[in-house]
């Protein structure tokens, strides 16, 4: 009787992609103490504060009921801003913020309007070019 393996269950697509999910609301969290942690560098404050800013805005860059478009920039995005940040920082202040994160998760998600309108202001710059480009 030699040791034999324990198979670990098949996780669901449907279960990994709430794990990750969760993973990667916590992974906002965290960088919401990394933007206010005072030894972090002012350039990783600012890409911290972008990201929790869109992270938790109530208006997406594009909005969801856009078909594929609407979902990616969520999926592409966001884990791309937060692992910039991640590079940004010191290793054992994101292990502080992570550990912050993971004691203090707060009871609802706020929500950040300035971000919003960041978004919308955005959105109509974008559309005013494109009236006076064709005009």
């Amino acid at each position: 009787m030699g040791l034999e393996k324990v198979k670990k269950p098949e996780l669901t697509l449907r279960q990994r992609l709430k794990e990750w999910a969760r993973k990667l609301k916590n992974e906002v969290i965290a960088m919401y103490f990394v933007m206010k942690h005072p030894e972090t560098p002012m350039y990783a404050k600012v890409f911290a504060a972008i990201v929790v800013g869109y992270a938790l805005s109530p208006i997406d860059l594009i909005p969801d009921f856009v078909p594929i478009l609407g979902y990616m920039d969520d999926l592409i995005l966001l884990p791309l801003g937060i692992s910039l940040v991640i590079r940004m920082i010191p290793t054992n202040l994101l292990a502080v913020c992570r550990e912050k994160a993971r004691k203090n998760p707060p009871a609802t998600k706020p929500k950040i309007w300035i971000a919003a309108y960041v978004i919308v202001m955005l959105w109509l710059m974008i559309l005013y070019g494109l009236y006076e480009w064709f005009k």
